[in-house]
């Protein structure tokens, strides 16, 4: 099963539309903020090591 992004994790606009070079550039520094299956707000968790970002339907993901 392959995935593919629907949705920007940063803006939480489609990602197949507009630009969203400066999403990926403030991604390298901060985590996700929406999950990019269904769009949903995450929960999100910064600590000095590291973040956990929580979608209610798919999950977690961790750096």
């Amino acid at each position: 099963m392959t995935v593919t992004e629907e949705w920007c994790d940063r803006c939480g606009e489609a990602a197949a539309t507009g630009a969203h070079g400066a999403c990926a550039a403030a991604r390298a520094l901060e985590p996700p903020r929406y999950c990019t299956r269904c769009r949903r707000r995450m929960k999100v968790q910064v600590v000095p090591t590291g973040w956990s970002a929580v979608c209610v339907e798919h999950g977690e993901i961790r750096c």
